[in-house]
């Protein structure tokens, strides 16, 4: 097997330093399974997955919203969105309200059942991640923020 970069004129990586790239791979895979987890429990013992529940969450927080505006809270496609209020709705948590100033804008508004899940559900695992984050001091939030910036950056991930 040809040495990482070998081919390109680059010299080999040293073995720690191969290591330390498998152990951060390895911490992401960690963060990922975190989160299919957490959604795997959600559906488990709420019937609700992660983004229905951020969605439910962002309703609960901000009051009825336009579909485009919970996409952008929730950092998903509007055309994504569509098919987690139609599931929403179908449980019974959600309903479509009209504009009473424009009949062609629609609203999402949580039902009662819906309030109600949103107010005892476990937090979506950004809220934990969040609490946790509030416990760090500046100089670490900054220093996380900068490695996460560069790992999003090395991905090609838009905002």
């Amino acid at each position: 097997m040809v040495p990482i970069g070998e081919n390109i004129g680059l010299a080999p990586l040293p073995d720690e330093t191969k290591e330390v790239i498998d152990e951060i791979v390895f911490q992401i895979k960690r963060l990922i399974q975190a989160e299919e987890y957490h959604t795997k429990a959600l559906n488990k013992e709420y019937q609700v997955s992660a983004p229905q529940l951020n969605c439910l969450m962002a309703l609960f927080k901000n009051g009825p919203l336009p579909p485009s505006q919970i996409a952008r809270h929730i950092l998903v496609e509007s055309s994504t969105v569509t098919g987690i209020i139609d599931r929403l709705e179908q449980k019974g948590f959600v309903k479509r309200i009209r504009s009473s100033q424009d009949r062609r804008k629609i609203f999402i508004e949580l039902t009662d059942s819906g309030r109600m899940l949103a107010s005892c559900t476990p937090p979506p695992i950004q809220l934990k991640l969040h609490d946790g984050l509030k416990k760090l001091n500046r100089q670490e939030l900054y220093r996380i923020l900068k490695v996460l910036s560069i790992l999003t950056g090395l991905l090609d991930v838009q905002n």
